[in-house]
């Protein structure tokens, strides 16, 4: 049987793919002419080819803040989506209790970045923050602003603060879709509370566990407001990250054309991690057993 196409449904698209191209295709068409050029003022380039490039791939300024980022992104998914996927877990499937944890869940997702910052900046000092406050009563010297390691506790406790309740929903979403013939079925088997997990809940979350996982690593891979707000990149630059570093060279030494260089290197590595993440995680998916339970 043959089947009709009906093309005239790519019409309705149209608006959006206009859209994009004005707000997504030509300024990254302009950050690639920036790249290879270079400018004295009175905007007047010249040819620079791919030595902004080479600059760039060979400073250690950027190594410094590449290999930042992705321990930063490895801590941070390391602690979220096991977290995550434990609360989901923990959270009720039926009653009134319901809405309440999904709201309570929502809360920290409905808070600008900026603001974000800024609460735990005051949450941190010592002499008026809470927290800050109570650890150096307890005798421990905390201060996120002159210590490397507080900065970096201070950062990842916020963010997993702010942040593990996307996986917490995403997780739930999947958990919740599971049919109850399957934990019958398990039940009548005998398989235990691991092989249930292992066999029926994590294979069922296996899609929202992929999509949370690639948006947290996205996310946390270009974080810049919280840390800004916060450390503003320091002590030193221990908390200095890429996007950091990006607009220090873009907005505060006015060099285009390494800014657009390494902006263009930024969103390759992402793409290429991303994908990494995608291809991983799909195969791992397609060769997990399909066995619904065990003894």
């Amino acid at each position: 049987m043959n089947k009709t196409f009906d093309n005239r449904a790519w019409f309705l698209v149209l608006p959006v793919l206009v859209l994009v191209a004005f707000s997504a295709v030509i300024p990254l068409m302009t950050v690639v002419n920036y790249s290879v050029q270079d400018s004295f003022g009175n905007n007047e380039f010249f040819w620079a080819g791919t030595e902004w490039f080479r600059e760039i791939l060979t400073s250690p300024r950027f190594h410094d803040a590449l290999w930042r980022n992705l321990l930063f992104s490895a801590i941070i998914l390391a602690i979220e989506v096991p977290l995550g996927i434990l609360v989901a877990l923990a959270m009720p499937k039926k009653g009134i209790w319901v809405p309440v944890c999904l709201v309570l869940m929502a809360l920290p997702l409905l808070i600008p970045w900026n603001v974000v910052g800024t609460i735990w900046q005051v949450f941190g000092r010592a002499d008026i923050g809470l927290l800050g406050h109570t650890l150096v009563s307890l005798g421990i010297p905390y201060n996120y602003v002159q210590n490397a390691f507080d900065a970096w506790v201070t950062l990842i406790v916020m963010d997993v603060w702010h942040w593990t309740s996307l996986v917490v929903l995403l997780c739930y979403a999947g958990l919740v879709s599971i049919p109850d013939a399957y934990y019958q079925a398990a039940k009548i088997d005998g398989a235990s509370r691991w092989a249930v997990f292992r066999y029926i809940q994590l294979p069922k979350m296996g899609r929202v566990l992929l999509i949370a996982v690639l948006l947290r690593f996205m996310d946390s891979f270009m974080i810049y407001t919280e840390p800004f707000v916060v450390t503003g990149g320091g002590p030193g630059n221990s908390t200095t990250f890429l996007s950091i570093d990006l607009v220090k060279m873009a907005v505060g030494q006015f060099d285009l054309g390494p800014a657009a260089a390494m902006s263009l290197i930024y969103f390759l590595i992402i793409l290429l991690l991303s994908w990494v993440f995608y291809t991983v995680m799909t195969n791992a998916g397609t060769d997990r057993p399909t066995k619904e339970g065990s003894r």
